[in-house]
């Protein structure tokens, strides 16, 4: 675990805690050891911080490539504080680009590291689940580490789109972690992808109660 996740960890957990009372279920479906894709619905920006908090091992997030570019003190901070908790640059640009973002979780992955994803690729701009893109299934048939599949319930309550810090005492979290879903074996076709990417949100949707939305949501921003 990176130093700086750690302190975050001791320091930033407790008050978590104390502020919204997270309700969590199956952690014990998180791989002690080796790689793992956790795979989650995504309503909002105070996702990451509920599901690193309370998961027991370190997480690679992942963090528009801007925040590692930027120049003076203040991108010199971004940069430090984003590398010190190990998170993974993301593009916003389209085809190849993009795909590098997922390029960049599988040394995690091979090195027995967890990686974050959301498939519906943005937020939900309703509360519904949408439609999962392949780069799930893409990661994980390449990487051939299981997929945890996560529920989260209320986040968007507590840090609504648009605001720019969470708030407390508004609704508690409902993490729900489910049991590893295992793709070896399987060939990487298009039609895999799209097969074993629907097995997943299937999997998130049982977690989360979420209606579901037969197709993609609008792109608001890079996957998580």
């Amino acid at each position: 675990m990176p130093p700086l996740y750690a302190i975050a960890k001791l320091t930033v957990v407790p008050l978590l805690r104390l502020g919204w009372l997270p309700r969590v279920e199956g952690i014990g479906h998180i791989p002690a050891t080796g790689g793992a894709i956790l795979a989650g619905n995504h309503l909002s920006v105070a996702d990451e911080l509920f599901v690193g908090a309370l998961a027991p091992r370190h997480i690679a997030f992942w963090a528009k490539s801007d925040y590692f570019t930027g120049s003076g003190a203040r991108g010199w901070l971004s940069r430090t504080v984003l590398e010190g908790l190990g998170a993974i640059p993301v593009h916003r640009a389209t085809g190849r680009a993009s795909l590098a973002a997922f390029d960049g979780a599988f040394p995690v992955l091979a090195a027995g590291g967890l990686v974050v994803v959301y498939p519906e690729g943005t937020r939900s701009p309703d509360g519904r689940l949408y439609r999962g893109r392949t780069g799930v299934a893409r990661l994980a048939l390449r990487s051939g580490v299981p997929v945890v599949p996560v529920g989260v319930r209320n986040t968007a309550r507590v840090q609504p789109i648009g605001a720019r810090l969470p708030r407390p005492f508004t609704a508690r979290p409902d993490i729900r972690f489910g049991a590893p879903l295992h793709f070896g074996g399987r060939e990487e076709t298009a039609s895999e992808r799209r097969a074993v990417t629907d097995e997943i949100m299937r999997a998130i949707q049982r977690l989360s109660g979420q209606e579901y939305v037969p197709r993609y949501a609008p792109r608001r921003e890079p996957v998580g």
